[in-house]
């Protein structure tokens, strides 16, 4: 199955299907799947868990030859920071920053949470449709033509990767939450007539890493006033939950949701 990006000498090179529904340019689950690439090859200790990566993107980012570069930016006993930046022709596009802290013993006690249940892990298909970037289930209301998350109420989505983020790599467990949190976007800024919002950074927070390959996300809210909006999503695997994100968003009236997301979902329901 083809990548979405090729390593060419010190670039990264993006695949057609590397393109987010917003024209020419990288989706953000690539952009931030990069970017979380190029940190996690500067923390090597496996007790070190990846508690917070944020993604800015500052400008539409071409599909066009990229590069990733990072850097530890603070090293201490319980704790790295690591950014990352990634430019084309030399030009700052995205960046990301990124927290990791030292596993230990877990308090005792009882802790307050918000209850959510996602819906079921949704069967596989016999073979996955090579023309879409992910395998994604939406789950909202079944309303005949319209994207099950075009309406005014509780919505979902079970996310799997089926190809790789570079050229015969395999996706690690941050790397995919890195990817699927870039969801939070389009699942909380979806309305009643559409989806008007693009994303304009987004923060993937965990408490663990993700186990097996789906990663599942429940809209917990939207606040949006004068074309600015903030959302937020909690996350899942198999297990249980595993972190939350949150995303901010501008208003952009150029995305066709009923047609882009119909190619970019292999099912829906």
């Amino acid at each position: 199955m083809i990548p979405f990006v090729v390593r060419r000498d010190n670039d990264l090179v993006p695949n057609p299907i590397a393109q987010g529904g917003w024209g020419p340019t990288l989706g953000g689950q690539v952009v931030g799947g990069l970017l979380a690439r190029a940190i996690e090859h500067h923390v090597a200790q496996d007790d070190l868990q990846p508690a917070r990566l944020t993604v800015e993107i500052l400008r539409r980012v071409a599909s066009a030859p990229l590069r990733v570069t990072a850097s530890v930016v603070r090293a201490g006993s319980r704790m790295r920071a690591v950014d990352a930046t990634m430019t084309q022709d030399g030009e700052l596009v995205a960046r990301g920053s990124a927290l990791y802290l030292r596993r230990g013993v877990q308090p005792d006690g009882e802790f307050f949470t918000t209850a959510v249940t996602l819906p079921p892990l949704p069967e596989e298909p016999e073979r996955f449709d090579e023309s879409v970037p992910m395998f994604i289930r939406a789950y909202g209301k079944d309303d005949g033509d319209r994207f099950p998350w075009q309406y005014s109420g509780p919505r979902y989505a079970w996310i799997r990767e089926i190809r790789d983020l570079v050229d015969g790599e395999e996706l690690s467990p941050f790397v995919r939450a890195a990817m699927a949190v870039d969801v939070t976007a389009s699942l909380t800024n979806f309305s009643t007539r559409g989806l008007a919002f693009i994303n304009a950074d987004f923060t993937l927070t965990l408490s663990r890493l993700p186990v097996g390959p789906y990663i599942g996300l429940a809209a917990l809210t939207h606040y949006s006033d004068a074309g600015v909006a903030t959302g937020s999503s909690s996350l899942f695997d198999a297990l249980g939950p595993i972190g939350s994100g949150v995303s901010t968003a501008i208003a952009n009236f150029n995305f066709d949701a009923e047609r882009k997301y119909r190619e970019k979902t292999a099912t829906a329901g």
